[in-house]
């Protein structure tokens, strides 16, 4: 299925409002109610919406402080691959993980406290991945800008 015009606005005001009425929405996009509502389930069942959320204060959480991790693998093994990232993916302060080209084989970004906590993070679970043969962290100073939406 392609996107016209009318899909990509609704899909532009979701990603800003993800809790929108249904009726607010098709206001936002000139279409009726019902019109609407079929256009937002066709773009969930075909896959362009993937699910709702909420997106939380950091900051409120106790959790201000985000590390870019680089991380370069032993080796580039199919298996090994696979081992890291099955267990990256079980590090709770982990909320990205990237395979690479480049220099780094993954970026992993992480949520922290402070310096100490990213410590603790760093001892507890990053040392014990699979195949790291060596990491280098960057901690982000400050956020100038940060959105979840897509261009579309």
């Amino acid at each position: 299925m392609s996107l016209d015009d009318t899909d990509r606005r609704i899909l532009r005001v979701l990603q800003r409002k993800g809790r929108i009425s249904n009726a607010e929405l098709a206001d936002s996009v000139n279409l009726s109610a019902s019109a609407c509502h079929r256009r937002v389930q066709r773009l969930e069942a075909d896959g362009y919406i993937r699910d709702y959320v909420a997106l939380l204060n950091a900051r409120k959480l106790g959790i201000p402080t985000t590390v870019f991790v680089e991380i370069k693998l032993s080796s580039q093994a199919d298996e090994l691959l696979e081992a890291f990232e099955k267990a990256v993916a079980r590090v709770p302060d982990v909320l990205e993980c990237h395979l690479m080209a480049g220099t780094a084989d993954y970026i992993l970004k992480i949520v922290a406290e402070d310096t100490e906590d990213f410590a603790r993070i760093h001892r507890q679970y990053l040392t014990r991945l699979p195949g790291v043969a060596q990491m280098q962290s960057s901690f982000a100073l400050r956020t100038v800008f940060k959105t979840t939406a897509l261009p579309v």
